[in-house]
């Protein structure tokens, strides 16, 4: 064989070569070096732990087996913590005809006031005694999903300031919305 024949047939086995080897180095170099979003659609933090209502001290037997949206009150409920309660009810009602699947609760330490009452405009709205058992599990200001089974699914740690109120009702609107389109049970 001549030598340009030579280096023509080389020059077509690495392109062949090139065509079927490069995506599969460049596919496993793209989930090593985590290039981009695994597909991850929720918002808030699954629940890594095995973790229900009878671990957290609620007694799951005067909840009628539905979904619940838990928000734990900080000790001292100011301003910021009021306007997290109103967004959490404009969030509730939001849920639209999903509304009779779910009960929103407060958890508190103390009493609500007034002023706090009323920004739970919702007949729905529970409000319970924070048990101590929940303190160990639920941090002060935040919000947790509980499926009608009694498990803990999800949880959002409640915005720092009042820029995040949007972004914090969104996230649990979403995820609520697409955890009652797929369940079939609540």
């Amino acid at each position: 064989m001549s030598s340009p024949q030579v280096n023509k047939s080389r020059r077509t086995l690495l392109i062949t070569l090139a065509v079927f080897i490069l995506p599969v180095v460049l596919a496993k170099l793209a989930l090593e070096q985590h290039w981009f979003n695994y597909g991850v659609t929720n918002h808030g933090q699954l629940a890594e732990q095995e973790l229900t209502l009878t671990d957290l001290g609620v007694d799951p037997t005067a909840l009628k087996e539905q979904w619940l949206i838990l928000y734990r009150l900080p000790a001292n409920c100011q301003q910021l913590c009021e306007k997290t309660l109103l967004s959490l009810n404009n969030t509730y009602t939001l849920l639209g005809k999903e509304l009779p699947r779910v009960t929103p609760i407060v958890l508190y330490e103390k009493s609500l006031a007034e002023r706090q009452l009323s920004h739970l405009r919702h007949a729905k709205w529970q409000q319970l005694s924070l048990p101590e058992q929940a303190n160990e599990h639920i941090e002060s200001n935040q919000v947790v999903i509980v499926d009608p089974l009694g498990n803990v699914v999800m949880s959002y740690q409640g915005p720092k300031e009042k820029a995040g109120l949007v972004s914090f009702d969104k996230a649990i609107l979403a995820d609520m919305k697409k955890l009652l389109k797929y369940s079939r049970i609540g």
